[in-house]
């Protein structure tokens, strides 16, 4: 049997940075993961700047960006015309493993890592046993669920989900390399939808490394016979849905494997219970294609292990009234709203066809093309006035 302050269950992206925060503030803590190493999984590949703006609180930016790689410019663009090129760019491609793998590498010695499943869970005012696979027990003040989409222990605990709009958003991942050239015009390049019929909402393309990364988001459920199309002719079925790409790309072949994730919007019920907190995934999700996962995980983590738990330490008891304070939290609160207008924002905007959302989309195409001739207009009046003696 082993004690601790924490016991924090799932090392993926949240619970490997809860670790490594409160390992850093000398906190008695435990992390649970079966992973010893994090496996390549297909989730978060890039950071813009307020996600980082958000990992700057936990004190973990400089080695992640570090392990992440810098577009600085960014091309935008639609119906293959060229609008904007974003510089500088604040856009940091990276792998969600390497992300992960990357905050792992920052959690103090002093905090244990036990390679297991928990497979039980009691819960209290005051202490919580937790049971693993390989047969021991743990007893905690506080247990941190950061188990993404695992639900068998939040079921056991009378925890359940609420879906509210099944696959909701499909990412697809891929990578792209230019045909008869050495590489891409663009350092990086996002690509909105031509029209609602093509079902999606944009295409990025950003480095990581050497290699020119791809993330489609569309809008279509898995039965969708695009997607078995994607996965035989990719080049085919990029081009029936953005038949003017090619303006900007040239040629290009798709490369290794094509990555296909659906992501499911969805609640949490009978969350709030004494001795446990949810964040992350494993409290509600978010939207790829609106981009506001991650910063939401920093944003759980953050608030949770600045401000909550060394607060509740200081006193006795995990009661409700402890709890209920995280989840009340007005940042917190204000990143999940945010969070769930923008994937249904994203998504009429992308693809319903009333009047009033084709006008917003051209007016959304000028804004964008009016904002890139200012840009550009400023840089040339820049240059001349730097040329002058």
């Amino acid at each position: 049997m082993r004690q601790a302050d924490i016991a924090i269950v799932g090392g993926g992206l949240a619970g490997s940075t809860a670790a490594a925060m409160l390992g850093r503030a000398g906190i008695s803590a435990i992390l649970i993961d079966p992973h010893n190493v994090y496996p390549p999984d297909f989730r978060c590949e890039k950071l813009d700047s307020h996600q980082v703006g958000i990992l700057r609180k936990t004190g973990l930016a400089e080695p992640v960006l570090r392990a992440a790689t810098l577009d600085n410019n960014v091309w935008v663009a639609r119906l293959g015309r060229l609008l904007d090129k974003r510089r500088p760019s604040d856009q940091n491609g990276i792998f969600y493993d390497t992300l992960v793998n990357t905050v792992r590498n920052e959690i103090p010695a002093g905090i244990e890592f036990i390679e297991a499943k928990v497979t039980g869970i009691k819960t209290s005012t005051e202490r919580q046993t937790l049971t693993l696979s390989n047969g021991e027990e743990i007893i905690t003040r506080l247990v941190v669920l950061a188990n993404g989409l695992n639900i068998g222990l939040r079921h056991s605990l009378g925890i359940e989900r609420e879906i509210t709009s099944p696959c909701h958003s499909i990412t697809v991942g891929f990578n792209l390399t230019p045909v008869g050239r050495d590489k891409f015009e663009f350092p990086a390049l996002t690509y909105f939808t031509e029209n609602s019929a093509a079902q999606m909402s944009y295409l990025t393309l950003f480095p990581i490394g050497s290699v020119m990364r791809a993330n489609l988001m569309v809008y279509r459920t898995m039965e969708d016979p695009w997607l078995r199309r994607m996965r035989r002719t990719p080049e085919d079925a990029l081009h029936e849905i953005m038949p003017h790409l090619r303006a900007l790309t040239g040629d290009f072949k798709v490369e290794g494997d094509i990555k296909i994730r659906p992501a499911d919007l969805y609640v949490t019920k009978g969350h709030l219970q004494a001795g446990i907190v949810l964040v992350g995934d494993a409290f509600a999700t978010s939207c790829p294609a609106a981009g506001t996962g991650t910063g939401k995980v920093f944003t759980d983590v953050e608030r949770l292990c600045n401000v909550y738990i060394p607060a509740w330490l200081k006193t006795p008891g995990m009661g409700l009234l402890k709890i209920s304070q995280f989840y009340d939290d007005p940042e917190k609160r204000a990143c999940d709203e945010e969070s769930t207008r923008e994937a249904y924002n994203l998504r009429s905007m992308s693809i319903d066809t009333g009047l009033s959302w084709h006008v917003r989309r051209w007016i959304r195409f000028a804004v964008r093309l009016g904002m890139g001739l200012l840009r550009s207009l400023r840089e040339t009046t820049a240059v001349r006035r730097t040329a002058q003696p």
